[in-house]
């Protein structure tokens, strides 16, 4: 079953059992697939709707981060529920050790020795953490391995 079949089920799921959260939050991802499908005409692939997804949690985070600091709970709490329902739609993440050794295989695949290179280590990495690591964590990592 493709990811975009399971969303459908799972919105039909919670327009049946009520829950409300999960079907607007649910909406706002179709929504979004729908906007990105008809905007580049193409229809979106697992690996797709996963940049959607991760999209859509980057921008939940920074929202909470600053209804926070506005001391704005009610509309953090929202966002947070917004984050766990679409959490559930991205692959298991990777644990640290695992992202390390994909770290040390890019690098010496890559042949990296210094700063310029890493680039070319970000690129071999971001097709195999898609969706699996904090990419912002990774770089940093790979910025720790190559300067060492």
């Amino acid at each position: 079953m493709s990811l975009k079949q399971k969303i459908t089920d799972d919105m039909k799921a919670a327009m049946r059992s009520g829950d409300t959260k999960q079907r607007d939050t649910i909406r706002l991802l179709q929504a979004a697939i729908k906007q990105r499908e008809v905007d580049e005409r193409i229809v979106l692939d697992d690996a797709a709707v996963i940049a959607v997804i991760e999209k859509m949690l980057k921008q939940r985070r920074d929202s909470i981060a600053q209804y926070e600091a506005a001391l704005r709970n009610d509309l953090a709490d929202k966002e947070k529920d917004e984050v766990a329902i679409l959490s559930a739609y991205m692959p298991q993440a990777l644990n640290d050790a695992e992202i390390d050794t994909l770290i040390a295989e890019a690098i010496s695949a890559t042949g990296a020795k210094n700063m310029q290179d890493m680039g070319k280590v970000m690129a071999l990495l971001k097709s195999r953490l898609a969706g699996r690591a904090d990419m912002a964590k990774v770089s940093i990592l790979i910025k720790e391995k190559i300067s060492a």
